[in-house]
């Protein structure tokens, strides 16, 4: 395993690689998640690269980057076990360097749910998906589903830019009790770690009236935002969305591929969580 610390020479690395080569985007903090990514690039790929950065493009004034999990060593112990090839982990003078003032619009998608309660989150995330999907030339580009709303909008993003990239989205990890993975349930002390499945619960409210039929789409937002406001551990619930899949319009009527997604507040930390119904 090879770990690079400079555009140059992870892009050198890439071009000589075998192919096809699978990219899998990370800020670190590895975890079962992650190792499903990359279980899944390494099975469709003869070389697997990861990047490790944390980006502070996506994260604004109020939020918790300085506080983001760190654990390198513990990543790259993580990356060997699951025998990738390339690790670029660049500094943010190398990402960003003096001068830097270039940014990738997302579009419409960008201002709506995490965009909204966000503002320029997902400007920051565009932008870095395509910087490193332009400096390691990836066949396949791993992401995962628990982050639905980016899934979308990078898929959008490789197509409408014409990156060469296919985007292949992973099913969502979760811990035995339904809990999504993620880097911030680190966050969660143990009485809101107990708490936190009812966001799951919630979720399947929904899948479950979809299932025996209902397909009144403010009825199922009524009925997932039931579920979370019996939970008294959850101080806010940031929204309840039930769009269409594509464009993440807010639906009247459930049809087609559907996002069911919502994100609340267990103190300091802020879950997030979708399923589809199709």
């Amino acid at each position: 395993m090879r770990i690079l610390e400079t555009n140059q020479d992870m892009a050198r690395a890439c071009r000589e690689c075998p192919r096809p080569l699978g990219l899998v985007p990370t800020m670190g903090a590895l975890h079962e998640g992650h190792g499903m990514l990359v279980r899944r690039a390494r099975k469709e790929n003869k070389t697997v690269a990861v990047s490790i950065f944390v980006n502070p493009a996506q994260f604004g004034p109020q939020e918790d980057l300085h506080k983001y999990p760190r654990d390198l060593e513990g990543d790259l112990r993580l990356l060997r076990r699951e025998e990738a090839d390339l690790v670029f982990v660049p500094t943010v003078a190398e990402m960003y360097p003096p001068g830097f003032d270039t940014w990738v619009d997302a579009g419409a998608l960008a201002g709506l749910l995490e965009g909204a309660i966000r503002p320029g989150h997902f400007r920051g995330v565009a932008t870095v998906v395509t910087k490193l999907l332009n400096l390691t030339r990836p066949d396949q580009a791993y992401f995962g589903q628990k982050d639905g709303q980016q899934v979308t909008l990078v898929s959008h993003l490789a197509r409408d830019l014409y990156l060469g990239t296919d985007i292949i989205v992973v099913p969502t990890v979760r811990e035995p009790d339904g809990l999504a993975i993620s880097s911030r349930n680190v966050f969660l002390n143990s009485a809101q770690r107990r708490a936190a499945p009812v966001v799951y619960r919630a979720l399947n409210r929904a899948q479950g009236l979809w299932q025996k039929g209902e397909r009144d789409a403010e009825l199922l937002r009524r009925e997932v935002r039931a579920v979370l406001e019996c939970e008294p551990l959850i101080d806010s619930i940031d929204y309840v969305s039930v769009a269409a899949a594509e464009s993440l319009e807010e639906l009247k009527t459930v049809k087609g591929r559907v996002l069911v997604s919502v994100a609340v507040r267990l103190g300091a930390t802020r879950l997030i969580d979708n399923i589809i119904l199709e």
